[in-house]
């Protein structure tokens, strides 16, 4: 499956967030705990390189407690100020304001020593679509302040927001990048909905989620739909047997392939299949390995496409 955003939104949004990121002094971003490397917006590391940052490990009650805590220490060896939350609970409010306290400290006490007594903390908060940033800002302001929705790419603008006199926040839209670079992303950000279902295959989808869970876990398969099957058995086949074990029929007695993929992708993204983490930090290496290997491909590609162009202009 090829997934492709377009790169006029992208164009627009990062000059936005070049724009705005100077005005604050700490970058808050979202990520899904499912998908931490997969939701991480990869330019956001290179735009704040010298800002303090606060990452939110949101939905951390649908993710692998372990899996969770060993990215946890993977971002805060890379400088990161982590916080396992959950927007719609509430889980880990407080601890984003006293973080953001603690890391402006010693900026505040000098900037008080030379006679400045307000100065308020400003920080902008960032995340792809979907990932729970408009959810975060209603339950962290206390009111509605932000539109939410189920699908992604609600938020269209940046406003700023003021918590209390030495807090304010700035919001930004959701953002994906216009092109996937790799395609086990896209899947992943498929999987978790941060991708509009509207433009993808429900079956593919969801055959694509099987094979990626027969590496993964594919007990929790197994178990949700009381069904057996080896992992090396097609995803296609795993999908009929979804169908069957909940009576999903079509005319003619055909399982319903479509009912079934939806509810497979409904229920995963509920968590009725238990706390699952799609990947871990080891996978990155390798999915960078695979981008390599295909950038390498592409300049071999594009050397012997102007060779031959070159060819046929001297005939």
């Amino acid at each position: 499956m090829h997934i492709q955003w377009y790169p006029g939104h992208m164009t627009k949004t990062r000059r936005m967030m070049e724009e705005t990121i100077s005005l604050v002094d700490i970058v808050i971003e979202l990520v899904d705990a499912r998908i931490p490397y997969s939701s991480k917006n990869p330019d956001l590391d290179e735009l704040a390189k010298n800002k303090h940052r606060i990452l939110l490990m949101n939905k951390s009650d649908l993710a692998d407690p372990a899996a969770t805590e060993i990215w946890t220490k993977y971002f805060e060896e890379k400088g990161f100020h982590v916080i396992e939350m959950n927007a719609i609970k509430g889980t880990g409010m407080a601890d984003v304001t006293n973080a953001a306290r603690a890391l402006m400290k010693d900026k505040i006490e000098k900037l008080r020593a030379r006679g400045r007594i307000n100065v308020p903390i400003r920080a902008m908060i960032a995340g792809i679509p979907n990932v729970g940033k408009s959810t975060f800002i209603n339950k962290y302001v206390g009111k509605t302040t932000a539109k939410t929705g189920d699908k992604p790419g609600v938020t269209r603008g940046k406003q700023w927001i003021k918590l209390k006199k030495d807090f304010e926040l700035l919001d930004t839209p959701g953002i994906l990048w216009p092109k996937f670079e790799d395609q086990q992303v896209g899947l992943k950000l498929a999987f978790t909905g941060a991708i509009n279902d509207d433009i993808l295959d429900a079956q593919t989808l969801a055959t694509a989620f099987i094979n990626h869970m027969m590496v993964v876990n594919p007990d929790c398969i197994r178990k949700r739909y009381n069904i057996e099957f080896d992992t090396i058995a097609e995803p296609h086949d795993v999908l009929r047997q979804i169908a069957e074990a909940r009576g999903f029929k079509l005319k003619g007695d055909e399982p319903d392939l479509e009912r079934a993929s939806k509810i497979l992708m409904d229920e995963y993204r509920g968590g009725k299949l238990g706390r699952l983490t799609l990947e871990l930090p080891e996978d990155i290496n390798d999915m960078l390995a695979e981008k390599e290997a295909r950038e390498k491909e592409k300049a071999q590609t594009d050397k012997a496409r102007k060779a031959e162009y070159k060819k046929e202009r001297n005939k």
